[in-house]
């Protein structure tokens, strides 16, 4: 998807889901990682991120577009456009765009396992076993596997 058709789509969903124009510009950035979208408040610019469109299919893009838009709209009205604000929250949920983002980098968690309670640690970095020990009982800790979440 191009940024010409990205700035179509989005005119179009702001004319049927707002009934109001949408008469900015629509990019998609590529410095975006772990958010969907962003609408800057100077410029009333919107930008989205690229791997929505890789990594999900058009409706989840759409979702994330209807979010900025709720933001975008409300913003120029001079209502509560902010994330906390009820009048985004409801319209929102009137339009049926998306809360949060989908997921789109992936992580990497090291489990280990405490060798006398036998809970599970999930941790991003590694631990040094022979130094480090279970927060609840000072077990010992044994590496099981890498996750990817």
């Amino acid at each position: 998807m191009t940024n010409q058709e990205l700035q179509a789509l989005v005119e179009k969903i702001s004319q049927e889901s707002f009934r109001r124009p949408f008469c900015h510009q629509a990019t998609f950035n590529q410095r975006l990682k772990t958010t969907g979208g962003r609408y800057h408040l100077k410029t009333h610019d919107l930008d989205f991120n690229p791997l929505v469109v890789e990594k999900y299919d058009e409706t989840e893009l759409i979702k994330v577009i209807k979010h900025e838009l709720c933001h975008y709209h409300l913003h120029l009205a001079g209502r509560g456009y902010q994330h906390k604000d009820l009048e985004f929250k409801q319209l929102l949920k009137q339009t049926g765009g998306s809360r949060y983002a989908p997921p789109l980098v992936t992580r990497n968690y090291q489990v280990y396992q405490c060798q006398k309670c036998h809970c599970e640690i999930k941790r991003r970095q590694k631990i040094n076993t022979e130094r480090f020990a279970c927060g609840s009982c000072q077990g010992t800790l044994k590496f099981l596997k890498t996750i990817e979440v």
